[in-house]
């Protein structure tokens, strides 16, 4: 299957992505710079953040505003929306002292998107404890502050991939969690959600769901837990009534392999783990972060600031690099459908 990334061609007036900075101290401008190399032009965008500090990586044009980030102008350099740093950044060693900057590029990367000035949001890694140290930053990530920004009460995480598009219904809580958290009201909203998102961010109007069980062999019966029995399969029922094409309860065990993968177009799995290990055996380096549910497109390559490589010239874009294409062909779908 095809995770929907390839750069589609831009349209009249299709305005360019806005990227953030994220933590100047990881390797977010050396991907940056790589991806600008990669792409060159082909999707459109500008990077908010310190021009001086990406200058350091790769070519670079100043922009006074996100209209001047044209593909002529991405083909020779990367369009920056220069906002300066407090400090120098060095490799590996965040500052709290740049936390503002850093939470001020995702909150005008937002807004210029909601103001129509940017066609979706691609955000580089953070570093959370040098946002609640030097801005009090109040989130868990950026997916929650993202939501907040947005007056969103639950966005949906997606990975997506060459092969696979999976979403976890509870995130990042302990393993002994999920049952108590696995409730029919946040099932039913995930697969919505994921449903609306397919359609509108991914040009599939009757998508295929494949929804797992909790439990080994999806429960047996009963035999090993009563999750699928109590919870996932009237759930499943409910929203079949309406029309929505769900298979499952799965086993978990064999809804991965390249056959299985065939019949559907994103699986929802009932925990974190149960869906990022397949997207990330599949394709580790291409798989990207999608955020559904919000008013605008929101994609992330899928790995952190890694500040044991920064500086060091070894950072592989390849992620970004997908991430600003999906986020290119997922802004081409909602203009395509009026969104």
């Amino acid at each position: 299957m095809s995770s929907g990334a390839e750069v589609p061609a831009a349209g009249a007036g299709a305005p360019p992505l806005a990227l953030t900075c994220g933590d100047p101290a990881g390797i977010c401008a050396e991907i940056a710079a790589g991806a600008w190399s990669r792409l060159r032009g082909a999707a459109p965008l500008f990077l908010i953040g310190d021009a001086d500090h990406a200058a350091a990586h790769g070519p670079v044009q100043r922009i006074a505003a996100p209209e001047e980030a044209t593909a002529e102008l991405c083909a020779h350099a990367l369009p920056v929306l220069h906002r300066p740093l407090a400090v120098p950044p060095l490799p590996g060693r965040p500052a709290p002292e740049n936390a503002p900057m850093v939470v001020a590029a995702i909150e005008e990367a937002v807004a210029l998107s909601r103001a129509g000035r940017a066609g979706g949001v691609v955000t580089c890694p953070i570093n959370k404890k040098a946002l609640y140290d030097g801005a009090g930053f109040a989130f868990p990530g950026h997916t929650e502050f993202l939501a907040d920004l947005a007056g969103v009460a639950r966005p949906v995480m997606m990975l997506a991939g060459p092969q696979l598009r999976v979403v976890p219904v509870t995130i990042h809580i302990a393993l002994a969690a999920v049952p108590a958290a696995l409730t029919p009201a946040l099932l039913e909203e995930t697969i919505r959600v994921t449903h609306a998102g397919l359609v509108q961010d991914f040009a599939l109007p009757s998508p295929r769901i494949a929804v797992t069980g909790l439990n080994p062999h999806a429960g047996e019966g009963g035999a090993m837990g009563r999750e699928e029995i109590e919870v996932i399969a009237p759930v499943l029922e409910r929203l079949r009534a309406e029309g929505f094409d769900l298979a499952g309860p799965l086993p978990a065990d064999t809804m991965f392999h390249e056959r299985a993968r065939a019949r559907y177009d994103a699986a929802v799995c009932m925990y974190h783990d149960q869906a990022l290990i397949p997207i990330k055996a599949l394709d580790f380096d291409r798989g990207v972060n999608v955020t559904l549910g919000l008013p605008f497109v929101r994609t992330s390559p899928d790995h952190g600031t890694a500040y044991d490589i920064a500086g060091q010239g070894l950072a592989d874009p390849t992620s970004l690099v997908e991430a600003i294409r999906l986020a290119a062909s997922m802004s081409a779908a909602r203009m395509g459908a009026g969104a």
